[in-house]
């Protein structure tokens, strides 16, 4: 469910069912879909997520693959653990884990959403997971990812037999397998008790995860509404006791209903909160903003006051499951920048055989149109069917013309994938980006082998030899010595109108692409079995069997064309496919030009042959006429998007767009 699908499709019709029921529905899909033989893959190949190695860090010894985690609020059932997973998180959060042990855990029944807030509220409360449940989630996690368990003891017990409980959960949890945990202790607790109890307190905490755990991180997790006064108070206090990692800031109270809230609205506070604690502790005190993260720029603030990690909550449900990513590519790019800018590979290294390719097929494709509007066939087709171009034409006066619409698709395909290649070449592979060389891989990996779909009809096509001969050396020669390297451009850091409309635009093309892709497919095939759809013989006047009586060769070349088209379809849509669903981005000007130069000379040959040479049935052009539909409205909806310069990230910038919006909402419902 990557944010293409989520905000335009699922989003809305989300929001007409009760929030609990959209979220069971929503976590039920996507961990029945990871269990599926191949889902874990769908979801990486929609998604695209791997972290960089650069954003790599770690906590107590625990390694952590990103910076940003998932908050336990957002899948407190685990439904969807393998799925979530898969989304670019460094780490997930279960709980909070209560000590008592019944299975299964009783989760409240109420949640609220105030939409225009982008804010969850919980009426019952926090919803926990109960120890026995979440020690049996943790030894049986199969994604890999570390696991923390944030811990809250009863509230209606004694301090000490909270103390119990903690060092009980911390023990069970420790043999689970669980990579560190955060402790939530009740705040009229630290609130009502002499600094020495709460000292005491949390060295009997310190002291249980020495005995059980003591080499794994341990936080405490304190709400962002609370003092500043006493959070640096608590601060000193866990100073003092090494087993104490950090610090975590999550959810408070929503001021205007009371009730436990998630929002971007605590971030302001959040990030002061960070300052005031960065700047009591010493560096390895580690910090985590886990609340008010709605948009990349809200993490961005949130670490340059001091954070470590981020974790999501809200901002996951309301952003959409891109966030994680969109927060990778922010923080990686501030990384990025600030090291020295490598020095391009020389032209023949690798990515300049790529360009070569694209212009060989530029060439290629525009000789295959010259021949297809003039002669058609070349000698060696004559000398194939023993037969001259007049012979046909004598025989049927549109089959002339029907071969020419078959060739001159051809061509302007083959045009098509050149300037893909030739871009993704220059722009792609010379900087390493994965997505780029993943794309003209896939491509070529599926366009040289299409040369032997026809060869079971007996035809050889000399031309298409030669041509395969010397281009796949090309490909070859650019795949060699080019290793990922991150993209240096800067990334998008708002949710706002602009990217609203690009993620439409981005489906848009994703559709294109599976679409091109079902469409070559289906004329490969049909080119290799059948050769002619029903609309083709009305337009020939003719049977097959009637074609095949005339000459039986004629068909085999006919069928030659049929799956070379099908083939080189197939090679651009999947070109296509992986740039709509990895490469679009704000401010990548290159590549919208790449996917308007690119798709213009296809669309020009097959319309503009089907009008020209009279084959004009509806049905068979309908395909057509709605890729173009999809390629016109999909350049439109991303054109401010990707020829806009992202925001570069300001030390001290202002408030974030979602920060505002939830500020300006609160505003007028006051008003």
């Amino acid at each position: 469910m990557p944010d293409w699908s989520y905000r335009t499709l699922f989003r809305p019709l989300l929001q007409r069912m009760s929030p609990a029921a959209a979220r069971s529905l929503t976590l039920g899909a996507m961990g029945t879909v990871s269990r599926l033989p191949g889902g874990r893959l769908l979801i990486r190949t929609l998604g695209h997520v791997e972290p960089s190695p650069l954003l790599e860090s770690s906590i107590g010894g625990v390694t952590l693959s990103a910076p940003v985690g998932l908050s336990g609020e957002v899948d407190p059932n685990g439904d969807a653990e393998r799925a979530l997973a898969l989304l670019g998180f460094g780490f997930l959060e279960i709980g909070p884990v209560v000590p008592e042990t019944p299975s299964p855990s009783r989760m409240p029944a109420r949640l609220a959403m105030n939409r225009e807030r982008e804010t969850i509220l919980y009426p019952d409360g926090p919803e926990t997971v109960n120890l026995h449940e979440a020690a049996s989630r943790i030894g049986n996690q199969a994604h890999g990812l570390p696991v923390f368990a944030r811990i809250a003891p009863a509230v209606d017990v004694s301090p000490d037999k909270a103390a119990a409980q903690i060092e009980r959960c911390i023990a069970e949890l420790n043999e689970a397998g669980a990579a560190g945990f955060s402790v939530q202790l009740p705040v009229n607790w630290l609130d009502n008790r002499p600094s020495e109890e709460r000292s005491d307190w949390i060295r009997l905490i310190a002291d249980a995860a020495s005995a059980y755990s003591p080499r794994k991180p341990l936080l405490m997790y304190l709400p962002a509404d609370y003092p500043d006064d006493r959070t640096l108070e608590l601060v000193r206090i866990l100073s003092a006791f090494p087993a104490w990692t950090g610090i975590a800031i999550g959810l408070g109270r929503d001021e205007a209903s009371g009730m436990l809230a998630a929002g971007p609205e605590p971030l302001e506070a959040v990030c002061r909160k960070i300052r005031l604690v960065r700047s009591a502790t010493p560096d390895p005190f580690v910090i985590q903003a886990a609340a008010g993260i709605h948009e990349p720029i809200d993490a961005l603030r949130a670490m340059e006051a001091g954070a470590d990690h981020v974790l999501l909550n809200s901002g996951f449900v309301y952003a959409g499951p891109g966030l994680p990513k969109r927060i990778q590519d922010a923080i990686l790019h501030e990384k990025v920048k600030r090291t020295p800018e490598p020095q391009s590979p020389p032209f023949w290294r690798n990515w300049g055989w790529m360009c070569l390719l694209g212009i060989g097929m530029i060439l290629g494709g525009a000789i295959a149109w010259l021949i297809a509007v003039s002669s058609v066939l070349l000698p060696y087709d004559e000398k194939f069917l023993g037969m001259s171009r007049s012979d046909l034409q004598h025989f049927n006066p549109h089959l002339l013309h029907f071969m020419s619409h078959d060739r001159i698709t051809l061509a302007g395909t083959m045009i098509s994938i050149g300037i893909l290649y030739y871009q993704l070449g220059k722009h792609g592979l010379s900087r390493g980006l994965h997505w780029a060389k993943t794309a003209v891989f896939a491509s070529c990996g599926i366009g040289f082998p299409s040369f032997f779909l026809y060869l079971g009809y007996g035809f050889f096509d000399p031309l298409h030899a030669a041509a395969a001969a010397v281009l796949l050396p090309m490909f070859l020669l650019s795949m060699r010595g080019n290793p990922d390297r991150p993209d240096r451009e800067p990334a998008n850091l708002r949710g706002d109108r602009t990217w609203r409309r690009a993620v439409w635009g981005q489906l848009c093309f994703v559709v294109l692409g599976a679409a091109l892709a079902i469409g070559g497919l289906t004329i490969a095939g049909v080119g290799v079995t059948k050769v002619f759809v029903p609309t083709d013989l009305a337009y020939l006047g003719v049977t097959a069997a009637q074609l095949d009586a005339f000459n039986p060769r004629l068909i085999p070349l006919i069928a030659h064309d049929r799956a070379g088209f099908g083939g080189a379809l197939l090679a651009d849509a999947a070109a296509l496919l992986v740039t709509a669903l990895w490469g679009i981005r704000q401010g990548a000007r290159w590549l919208w030009k790449t996917l308007l130069y690119g798709g213009t000379p296809a669309f020009v040959a097959a319309l503009s042959v089907h009008f020209e040479i009279g084959y004009r049935d509806f049905v068979h052009l309908l395909p057509a006429y709605f890729a173009v539909f999809l390629y016109v409205v999909g350049l439109i909806l991303i054109y401010p998007y990707m020829m806009s310069r992202p925001e570069a990230y300001a030390s001290g910038s202002p408030e974030s767009g979602s920060a505002a919006q939830a500020a300006a909402a609160s505003a007028s419902a006051s008003r």
